[in-house]
């Protein structure tokens, strides 16, 4: 029985890519920042070599290494979750998704109001906080929905809980995600409910993101067709819209996604558990708050003894992340970045640096590999390197 699993850290990025100024994120240093930051604190990631890794020179390096560890390079063009994400597993997206930087087309609105029967406030882009305060009320009073983009390739609607029901606001994402294709093929269509009263509204937990069909088979798809387990933890089934998922766990917030994860590596399975941590991106990054987004760094690094302590023999841990999200930037949008990438297990080699791989496409290559599968991606596996001699 092999074990496998992958954590994303949403957003850790750490350093522009060559091309950031493409997307207005030259300067960007996700980890660094936080790593200025007095909340900052991750010894058991410095311990196994994240500083370590190929440009970063803003730490001491571990002598010793307790991991093998890489700097990873997006091939893909963008830097959303859904092109990170997606990237890992085999795909590369060669066209960015779309971003509606003006709001979405007239076409698109009156479409989705003719199906839905319901009118729309907003089409901008929008913080998700700001938007309910500015437009909450008005959607309470006239039971119109919020409709509003970011940077990212998102079409989000939001409404209040008591006005539309949770199944009835996922019921317009879908219809919204029928609509949203070809040209306008948004990576996700996402359900934002709130509650309270004006003008103390809040978000809640019943966040549901409504991606498109991965575009071609990804690792994910080999394993489970090898009849291995694939277990998404957190948003990994909606990034994926379920396709080649074995079993879901949401989570709420890192907190419980690090608890959920914790207890699936007390069951008895054979592949991979896939884990993506949101609240780095989603409650820091996209919001500017370095304190915040140092102080779950810290978090995450210390529950990190207790997921290493949980490992089997015959288990590989993989820590990464999709792109960056820089929390000190005057942008709040995500960040074009280098991740980082740490292999851990009683299997791989302590101390082995990768230096800069080409493709986040190397990690699901690899995962195959180990598992003992075909590789039918792109990616080229890393696991010679590191695997200890006889394993």
């Amino acid at each position: 029985m092999k074990r496998v699993f992958l954590i994303v850290l949403d957003s850790v990025g750490i350093g522009e890519m060559p091309d950031a100024k493409t997307y207005g994120d030259e300067g960007s240093n996700t980890l660094k920042a936080c790593y200025k930051n007095k909340n900052f604190r991750m010894p058991n990631m410095a311990k196994m070599g994240l500083f370590n890794i190929e440009g970063i020179d803003y730490s001491e390096n571990e002598i010793n290494p307790t991991a093998s560890f890489a700097r990873m390079k997006e091939v893909s063009k963008g830097k959303d979750t859904t092109t990170g994400h997606w990237e890992m597993v085999g795909i590369n997206s060669e066209k960015p998704f779309p971003t509606y930087p003006n709001g979405f087309p007239k076409e698109v609105i009156d479409e989705f109001e003719r199906l839905t029967g319901v009118k729309t406030l907003c089409n901008k882009p929008y913080s998700g906080t700001e938007v309910i305060k500015d437009y909450g009320r008005e959607s309470v009073e006239t039971g119109k929905l919020i409709v509003y983009t970011s940077a990212d390739s998102v079409f989000q609607i939001a409404a209040h809980e008591s006005v539309v029901p949770i199944e009835k606001l996922y019921e317009y994402c879908k219809i919204a995600r029928k609509i949203l294709k070809g040209n306008h093929a948004v990576g996700r269509v996402i359900a934002r409910p709130f509650v309270g009263e004006y003008p103390n509204y809040t978000r809640t937990s019943n966040r549901h993101d409504f991606s498109l069909v991965p575009t071609k088979k990804t690792i994910l798809d080999v394993i489970k067709e090898n009849g291995m387990d694939v277990i998404g933890v957190g948003k990994i089934n909606d990034i994926f819209a379920g396709v080649g998922i074995t079993e879901v766990i949401k989570t709420q917030g890192n907190a419980d996604g690090i608890e959920k994860t914790l207890n699936v590596m007390d069951k008895d399975f054979n592949g991979l558990g896939f884990v993506n941590l949101v609240d780095f991106d989603m409650l820091y990054g996209h919001r500017n708050d370095v304190d915040g987004y140092a102080t779950a760094l810290s978090y995450f690094d210390e529950k990190l003894k207790l997921i290493t302590q949980k490992m089997r023999k015959d288990d590989v841990l993989i820590i990464t992340a999709d792109h960056g999200c820089d929390p000190t930037t005057s942008s709040t949008d995500h960040s074009r970045e280098y991740t980082p990438m740490i292999v851990f297990g009683e299997n791989i080699k302590s101390g082995v640096n990768l230096g800069t791989r080409c493709g986040f496409y190397d990690i699901g290559a690899t995962i195959l590999e180990y598992l003992g599968l075909e590789n039918n991606i792109d990616g080229k596996s890393f696991l010679k390197e590191i695997l200890k001699s006889g394993k």
